[in-house]
């Protein structure tokens, strides 16, 4: 059992694809998962095989033995064990893209934690829990659930439960558009953890923002990390992502096969279904990462002028978003489409001076009316906040409006 992490996580794991102790890690990891089928393995013994498997991104076998975890817990009436069970099961849950599953067992796992007194364990799920409400855009519950997180954990040095707080936010400010900000919650995430193995699941959240917010080498330095440790362990749901970050720190001349590989990656499969969990689950990513692949694809294409390349991932990605619930970034591939001449909600209204406004016009309006500055327009759109200024400066006459403030009710009409 110790093997695990001591191959994983000792001094002579190098910086690179070949780190010798991984493969000797997913060997020992091989035996441990096996030993979970058999009824006389105890609840520690489960939980420790899941975080391994977690950490090393079999994510459907983490949670075909978190699930076993948590059966076990119940079934020997063990029930102080079911908080941190159920956390693991949360885990595997939101690596695979499962949310509303995620809210479900992280929800009864808190109010346990919170019934037997377990306020560490608790720190850890509110954090948890924020992740995918992040994604949903929900910004008060994320800030009510990770102050929360953060005010237990940091004077504590519960570098885990802080860094799962801090990527929420950083993941909510993401897909809000304000790349700055994220940039800075999801470095402050990395630091709370250290090691690279623990940080791989934010990473590209990190890549993205860097990017936007125009830090390129600090986006090529974490797409480094995230491609070594990719390499290593094998796995295609992480080969996806470390193609994806690739894509978005190459030239132009090379982004687009590391786009086409990581969507093609997102499609593979890692791992067989889940009998336990009734159902196959994919291991390969899930659908919020491939969605949030095409996004970044079409933004590319859109922004090389293949407007017609563009439009066929921002529609697929739109769909995808909107059947997640995740609304912000649902709104960003509508800006997208939208800017690429593709129908929108907005651009198909032809009953008010909208009509009157050209393509990006109409998304830059949009973007203004929600609040965003020109700088948070111009990070979502590709474009110079100057550009931004010029588009606002004729859109308003056509509009009759003199001010944002007028601009949203317009629109809200």
């Amino acid at each position: 059992m110790l093997a695990v992490p001591a191959l994983l996580f000792g001094d002579d794991v190098p910086r690179a694809s070949g780190v010798p102790g991984v493969s000797g890690a997913l060997a020992a990891l091989r035996p441990l998962v096996a030993a979970t089928e058999v009824a006389a393995t105890g609840v520690m013994e489960r939980l420790l095989t899941g975080i391994h498997c977690l950490l090393t991104g079999d994510h459907p076998t983490a949670r075909r033995v978190a699930l076993g975890a948590v059966a076990h817990c119940r079934e020997q009436g063990i029930s102080g064990w079911l908080p941190t069970t159920l956390d693991l099961l949360v885990h595997t849950e939101l690596a695979l893209g499962r949310h509303e599953e995620a809210v479900a067992r992280g929800t009864e796992a808190l109010r346990l934690a919170e019934y037997y007194d377990r306020a560490h364990r608790a720190s850890h799920l509110r954090a948890a829990l924020a992740l995918p409400a992040a994604v949903r855009g929900e910004e008060e519950q994320v800030r009510a659930l990770t102050e929360e997180a953060l005010g237990y954990a940091r004077p504590r040095g519960v570098g885990r439960a802080a860094a799962d707080a801090l990527w929420a936010r950083g993941l909510l400010e993401l897909g809000l558009g304000r790349a700055q900000t994220a940039l800075d919650a999801l470095s402050a995430a990395r630091r709370e953890v250290g090691h690279p193995l623990l940080c791989l699941p934010l990473l590209p959240d990190l890549v993205e923002a860097a990017v936007r917010a125009g830090h390129p080498e600090r986006a090529a330095q974490a797409a480094g990390v995230l491609d070594e440790w990719a390499t290593a362990l094998d796995r295609p749901a992480l080969g996806a992502l470390a193609a994806r970050c690739r894509a978005l720190t190459a030239p132009d001349g090379t982004a687009e096969q590391h786009f086409t590989a990581a969507l093609a990656l997102h499609s593979d499969r890692d791992g067989a279904g889940d009998s336990a969990g009734g159902g196959a689950v994919a291991g390969a990513g899930n659908a919020f990462d491939r969605a949030r692949t095409a996004l970044l694809y079409g933004e590319w294409l859109r922004r090389l002028r293949r407007q017609i390349d563009a439009r066929e991932q921002l529609r697929a990605t739109l769909d995808g978003f909107e059947a997640l619930g995740a609304r912000p970034w649902a709104e960003r591939a509508r800006s997208e489409l939208g800017a690429a001449g593709g129908e929108t909600v907005l651009t198909t209204r032809q009953d008010g001076s909208i009509s009157l406004l050209s393509p990006q016009e109409r998304e830059v309006v949009r973007l203004a009316a929600t609040g965003a500055s020109n700088r948070e327009i111009a990070a979502q759109l590709f474009l110079s906040p100057r550009t931004v200024g010029h588009h606002l400066y004729r859109a308003f006459p056509k509009l009759g409006v003199g001010s944002r403030t007028e601009l949203a009710a317009l629109l809200a009409a």
